[in-house]
């Protein structure tokens, strides 16, 4: 049977490849409203990229949040509802994902395909993806192909001691979920100020994307810092320390990063609704999301396991 560590290592080894994807995609998207060709999209075009937007956000939400679980609620420690609690948040999160993705699939093609095809190839693309992240699962599952797995201890609660070594490579872990999307995404944003649409936005847009640049380039900075500290300072031996450093820099880069997002997310409703309460409504909405999932819902969490404990 595989080591509760182990599982939680490759819990969030998923992750990774999903938030990577996610976060290259969000940039994408962000991009593609300063573009000529969007302009030229139909109306009810550029309102489903809107929505195909809003459902990656949530999915972002969702992929980041187990990081925030572990670090507040266990403190980087293994257990079994850490585990369980990363399983069914990245089961949620693909759904989204898969949702964004079909819709893109038919706004890019509808120029090509006409309407009716290019709706037809966008839910064929969300209808393959659907089987196979939940279908085929789901079936394996019913049907018990893989029968090495054990079901006797899924419902109890287990805390494991955790080696100090698995503590920090999992921090580390965490971080690297984040990192690359974020320099990607960082990238796009440094790239759509030379874009010509971006000189048509009202200067107040601007403004907000460039507060949100800097933003997005200190998360990068605060998730980079571990690495430097480690091989400055601890040079290379994991010490309980670094842990306690390395967990405070990935929570901390956690508040800035829905800030930079949704600075950017107020600037594409803006531009495409044309109305600015709607875009201060919207952005704001997005941010409770990211902060209530990440920190207020983790924290409850982490009161109520303290609880159990007293």
């Amino acid at each position: 049977m595989t080591k509760l560590g182990d599982k939680i290592k490759l819990a969030l080894d998923e992750s990774r490849m999903l938030i990577l994807g996610a976060q290259v995609l969000l940039g994408f998207q962000y991009r593609a409203v300063f573009e000529h060709g969007f302009d030229l999209l139909p109306r009810a075009a550029q309102y489903a990229k809107l929505v195909a937007l809003t459902t990656l956000l949530m999915a972002i939400a969702l992929i980041i949040w187990p990081g925030s679980y572990h670090r507040i609620v266990r403190k980087g420690q293994d257990a079994t509802d850490v585990h369980d609690f990363t399983t069914s948040v990245m089961n949620l999160a693909l759904f989204p994902f898969l949702l964004a993705f079909g819709i893109e699939v038919y706004v890019i093609s509808e120029g090509l395909l006409g309407f009716k095809a290019a709706l037809g190839l966008g839910l064929a693309i969300a209808l393959a993806a659907f089987l196979l992240w939940y279908g085929l699962g789901f079936v394996g599952r019913r049907n018990h192909w893989d029968k090495d797995v054990s079901t006797k201890d899924r419902r109890n609660l287990r805390v494991e001691k955790t080696e100090l070594f698995a503590k920090v490579e999992q921090v580390l872990v965490e971080a690297r979920m984040v990192l690359p999307g974020v320099q990607a995404l960082l990238g796009f944003q440094f790239a759509i100020m030379l874009i010509e649409g971006f000189e048509k936005l009202p200067e107040s847009s601007k403004r907000i994307h460039l507060a949100s640049l800097v933003l997005m380039a200190l998360c990068v900075i605060l998730l980079m810092t571990p690495a430097a500290y480690h091989r400055i300072v601890e040079r290379g031996e994991a010490t309980e320390h670094f842990h306690r450093v390395a967990s405070l820099f990935v929570l901390a880069a956690m508040v800035p990063l829905p800030l930079g997002i949704c600075g950017d997310f107020f600037v594409v409703v803006r531009k495409i609704s044309g109305s600015t309460p709607a875009a201060g409504l919207s952005a704001v909405a997005m941010l409770a999301l990211f902060y209530t999932l990440w920190f207020g819902v983790t924290a409850y969490r982490r009161a109520s396991v303290e609880r159990q404990r007293g």
